[in-house]
């Protein structure tokens, strides 16, 4: 540690020490691993609108909801079938699975926390967001955000 040179590069510190990435780092390094893969999981299939909703603080029966859109019957399916097998392949597997089926609203409870994938429909009628208002909200953007706003 240079101090001579870091009260001169101390302001722009911050933003010359993240990735290229952008994601929200300072919300994702608080995430245990599991949110962190299934995050990740629901990324690679390009899911839409990802939020985690730390339910901690907010009196819930678990501790994370990570919910996501998907665009069509088929890549909520993707999506869900990726985070299951990510877990999976993590030594997490889910004790319910429900609506794989229909495709509307996919389900994943692993106790500690859920996995929500929906059609837009669907997550906008129920809007889990606003129901758990109280909980502590972390949108999560796509790598590249500016391709995925494109299309």
């Amino acid at each position: 540690m240079q101090n001579s040179k870091s009260s001169a590069a101390r302001p722009s510190a911050g933003p010359a020490r993240s990735k290229a990435t952008a994601r929200p780092k300072a919300s994702r390094a608080r995430f245990p691993k599991a949110i962190t893969t299934a995050v990740n999981a629901a990324l690679e299939k390009k899911a839409l609108n990802l939020v985690v909703l730390d339910l901690r603080t907010a009196d819930g029966f678990t501790d994370y909801f990570v919910i996501c859109t998907g665009a069509n019957p088929r890549q909520i399916a993707a999506i869900a079938d990726a985070v299951r097998e990510a877990l999976k392949q993590a030594g997490e597997r889910p004790a319910v699975t429900e609506g794989t089926d229909s495709s509307a609203w996919v389900l994943l409870d692993y106790f500690n926390f859920v996995v929500h994938v929906f059609s837009r429909e669907c997550r906008a009628f129920y809007d889990l967001e606003r129901l758990w208002g109280n909980a502590t909200r972390h949108e999560v953007l796509p790598p590249d955000s500016a391709a995925t706003s494109a299309s």
